[in-house]
């Protein structure tokens, strides 16, 4: 019998690493890559390569989402989504070989649909029109937020809740989250798709710098040229000037 092949992909470099790490220790036989976390690149992965037993695929990607993918390398493989956001988690993905992990991953959640996988896989039981299923389930879906990050350190991955984050900043092509606490954590995602992501009635896009929490604001001040300073609550007491060009935006987002 050939040894299974499994494939990773996901936008997030430490997540990815994190599966890879516990699908390994879980099955040490299985054959485990990681493809590019854009739809684009892993397409042409697919189109050159040998489809995987098993995909573990990302519910969003760095350029598009899974339904693009499914839709353009049409995978043999048998997917199981891994997701941050809970919608999908409620969605009816009954059919069977499909199943979905919320991250952070959960060991013992990854145990059991590996387990499920596996029970599957010996029955048989695929249905033939499994990928229009997968398709159908998420063209559906309903539009949510993302609520929490998967943060590398240096010996371990912690969770950061996003009501935890006063504000993101990027700096030399590195985004960091500044938690209310005076924290701060380098987050694998640029500005332009945390924007994306996070809910637009809690975050606004100040500058091309700063993506900032509604609940950090402790007061607002004319600057010049049109544009207005915010305060930053304690601890941070930092004031961070929003762009000219978003002044009425940002007007009109709080109600101003």
């Amino acid at each position: 019998m050939n040894k299974l092949r499994v494939a990773i992909i996901e936008d997030e470099i430490p997540a990815a690493r994190l599966l890879r790490s516990l699908i390994a220790r879980l099955r040490p036989t299985w054959e485990i890559e990681v493809l590019p976390g854009s739809v684009e690149e892993a397409v042409q992965w697919f189109t050159a390569n040998r489809h995987p037993d098993l995909l573990f695929l990302d519910i969003q990607l760095a350029d598009g989402t899974s339904f693009e993918l499914l839709s353009q390398a049409r995978p043999s493989s048998a997917v199981i989504f891994t997701t941050a956001y809970d919608e999908y988690a409620v969605r009816a993905f009954s059919v069977n070989s499909i199943d979905y992990i919320l991250k952070p991953v959960d060991e013992e959640r990854l145990a059991e649909a590996i387990a499920r996988y596996e029970t599957l896989r010996e029955r048989f039981l695929r249905p033939d029109n499994y990928l229009e299923t997968l398709l159908d389930a998420l063209q559906r879906r309903e539009k949510r937020f993302r609520t929490r990050f998967l943060i590398a350190k240096a010996d371990r991955f912690l969770t950061l809740p996003v009501e935890e984050i006063a504000y993101f900043y990027s700096e030399n092509k590195m985004t960091t989250a500044m938690t209310f606490a005076g924290r701060n954590h380098i987050v694998d995602l640029p500005l332009s798709r945390l924007e994306e992501q996070l809910d637009p009635d809690l975050f606004f896009r100040a500058n091309r710098q700063v993506l900032l929490s509604v609940g950090a604001i402790e007061r607002i001040e004319p600057y010049f040229n049109g544009k207005v300073s915010v305060t930053v609550r304690p601890p941070h007491k930092e004031k961070i000037t929003v762009s000219e060009e978003r002044v009425s935006l940002f007007k009109a987002w709080l109600n101003y």
